[in-house]
């Protein structure tokens, strides 16, 4: 089995104007499946088979992946806990470091009855809002849940993290042409920007942005949309999804600029997902990965085993024969996990890489006042 290296990442300490620090008591998270850590699965709307989780975890986790994700490996290296999603109940889940709110399929864009996930970015914020009324009402009541709940500064003191948009955008192209997609990309970021406000007045200080990756390198996207040969990149992706993630990158640096200048007592960290992602999948090779696009975990086979019909895990009968998504024999080879998430080990790719500092804006690479060893 093919192993991915150990990474060792040392900073120096030296002052950057508004740029992270990576000291934080507590996170906050908001996005979609990329950092979703059991949020739709808790709230009973999907369910998650094996072999989901089946390199970390050994049972699925409520993540769409065979392991960790991205945000599971930058709680590590700032050594805080995995964050549990809001909507835990069972377990007696500890939100004392911070809680998720992401759920796969949501949308910045309020959802609609098409919708995967009924908790769009509007509604996360809202249960970010409840959840912390409800924590500072409780503390208030006496310490026995202290270890339990985040401490009243820590919502001041917190890194609020966002992956959020990838759905506005891929949905869109099943009803919409690019340019009317392209055309609805400054509406979804009035809603992304009306968000942001309502969290920094409810205090927080400390906003973390990923942008949004290359979508026409899914192959959920190639197998639909990617039919025709002249609809494709070089490496074999959907150019039209990839051009409007671009733009809708461009547009999202530009407002995150934008509030920068406007919460001057902030701190606003953009980061380049769409390069590391890209330069993976045009590396892949180099890096130690067998399959850029295709799916470990799906059916059909080469060159994308990607079926809409059965998901990973799952079992259907299709003219009457019976078929199950099953996964490949070592998903460290593969990029992609199941046509539309990455693999644990390529989300570890993509970790070590936003831990360099290099691809965010502020670079944050000369501010980091600690020895940084990533645990994978």
């Amino acid at each position: 089995m093919a192993s991915k290296p150990y990474i060792l990442l040392v900073f120096i300490f030296l002052p950057f104007a508004n740029s992270i620090h990576f000291k934080f008591p507590s996170i906050f998270n908001f996005g979609d499946s990329n950092s979703d850590t059991g949020e739709l699965i808790s709230a009973g709307i999907e369910s998650l088979e094996p072999p989901h989780g089946q390199s970390y975890f050994q049972t699925p986790s409520g993540r769409y992946c065979d392991g960790r994700l991205i945000i599971d490996f930058l709680m590590d290296a700032m050594d805080l806990p995995f964050l549990n999603a809001y909507l835990d109940s069972i377990g007696l889940p500890s939100f004392h470091k911070g809680c998720n709110f992401a759920a796969a399929g949501s949308t910045i864009q309020p959802a609609t009855a098409q919708s995967v996930s009924p908790f769009s970015f509007g509604v996360q914020v809202a249960q970010f809002v409840r959840f912390k009324a409800r924590v500072l009402e409780l503390l208030a009541k006496g310490k026995r849940l202290d270890k339990y709940l985040p401490a009243q500064d820590y919502f001041q003191k917190a890194l609020y993290m966002f992956d959020i948009g990838q759905n506005d955008l891929a949905g869109a192209f099943y009803s919409k042409t690019l340019d009317q997609v392209l055309a609805s990309i400054p509406t979804i970021l009035i809603e992304f920007e009306t968000g942001i406000k309502a969290l920094y007045d409810q205090g927080a200080r400390n906003f973390w942005i990923h942008n949004t990756g290359p979508l026409g390198c899914l192959a959920q996207n190639v197998a639909k949309f990617g039919t025709d040969a002249s609809s494709l990149e070089e490496q074999g992706c959907v150019r039209k999804h990839n051009q409007a993630a671009k733009i809708f990158n461009l547009q999202l640096h530009a407002l995150t600029k934008k509030l920068q200048g406007l919460y001057t007592d902030s701190n606003f960290t953009y980061v380049d997902i769409y390069t590391i992602k890209s330069n993976l999948i045009a590396n892949y090779s180099k890096l130690g990965f067998e399959q850029p696009i295709m799916a470990c975990c799906g059916f059909g086979g080469p060159p994308l085993n990607y079926d809409s019909r059965i998901s990973c895990g799952k079992t259907k009968v299709i003219n009457g024969a019976t078929f199950t998504a099953k996964a490949c024999n070592d998903s460290s080879e593969y990029v992609n996990w199941d046509g539309i998430h990455y693999s644990e080990a390529a989300n570890q790719y993509v970790s070590s890489q936003i831990l360099t500092g290099k691809y965010s804006d502020p670079p944050f690479s000369d501010k980091m006042p600690f020895l940084l060893s990533l645990k994978f």
